[in-house]
Order: C-alpha cells, then structure tokens, then sequence
C-alpha cells in the first residue's frame, strides 16, 4: 500500500531508528524488527521477533514472545507519545498505530492490511 502519510511514516522510521530499533522495510514480512506501514489512519508500527529469539523465549520458563511483543510495544509507543505522537494499540492487539494529525482513537484501525 502506497503511504498516504509519507511525510509521518518517514518521521516514525526516523525516530524509531535514533533510538536504536531495527527498522525493516514495509513489504518485508520476514526479517526481524519494527515494520511501519501506511494504515488510512496513520501508520502502523508492527514487531517481527528474531527466530532465535523465539526459540530462547521458548526455552525460558514463564516467558514468551507475545510477553516481549507487548514490552516491546511498550517501549515504541512511549517513545512515540513522547515525541508528541498519539498511538493507539490495533485491534488485533499486534501492533501499534501512529493516528494522523487530528484523527481521534475511535476503532479506525480495524480495516488494517
């Protein structure tokens, strides 16, 4: 999907990268790190766990990799709100969404690719 917020999706990558965060291309869906791709809402901040990061979480009683995803998701969005973002989780509860300028949270990101 071409971004209809290619000026937001580009400040998103950019924040995500100053601070450390391995960013992959939006049409990967395989290589490890924070995917951001254009929703008609904003733009969604999604995470792709490493598969031996997968298999050490497996290893590790009590933790799982949906325990990191939620960390991890944590840790995006409150780096994104404060950076002056508003984000709100998905519907599906697997990423984040980055709201465009002057949308409200209001359930918009259940149409999500």
């Amino acid at each position: 999907m071409t971004s209809v917020y290619p000026e937001l999706a580009g400040r998103v990558r950019h924040v995500l990268k100053l601070a450390g965060f391995h960013v992959v291309d939006e049409a990967d869906h395989v290589t490890p790190g924070l995917k951001v791709e254009a929703v008609p809402a904003g733009v969604v901040v999604s995470w792709t766990a490493s598969h031996g990061f997968t298999a050490l979480a497996s290893d590790q009683r009590n933790a799982s990799s949906d325990g990191m995803r939620v960390v991890v998701q944590a840790a995006v969005a409150g780096l994104l709100v404060e950076c002056g973002h508003t984000v709100v989780e998905t519907a599906d509860r697997t990423g984040i969404v980055v709201l465009a300028g002057g949308q409200a949270a209001r359930g918009l990101v259940a149409g999500r690719r």
